[in-house]
């Protein structure tokens, strides 16, 4: 899935937070559900608008992102 498929910004929903494409969900709180040990099937209990495909897409998004031979770069544009 392509990172537009899965994370929408529009400074209209949220304040441009980036969130689940299609849902008032921000990206960050699967990420702070799963820091605090929450299992991503509770994720999605608690978030039905996201897709078990989205959630999923995501994480591969970010296995990518910071897997990548070119993290130090990424890093030091976002740092």
């Amino acid at each position: 899935m392509k990172v537009q498929e899965v994370i929408t910004i529009d400074k209209e929903v949220l304040g441009g937070q980036p969130v689940f494409k299609g849902t008032r969900v921000p990206v960050e709180s699967l990420f702070d559900h799963l820091e605090a040990g929450v299992s991503l099937e509770e994720f999605l209990d608690d978030f039905p608008t996201v897709t078990k495909e989205q959630a999923i897409a995501l994480l591969d998004i970010a296995n990518k992102l910071l897997t990548s031979k070119n993290v130090a770069e990424l890093y030091a544009t976002i740092a």
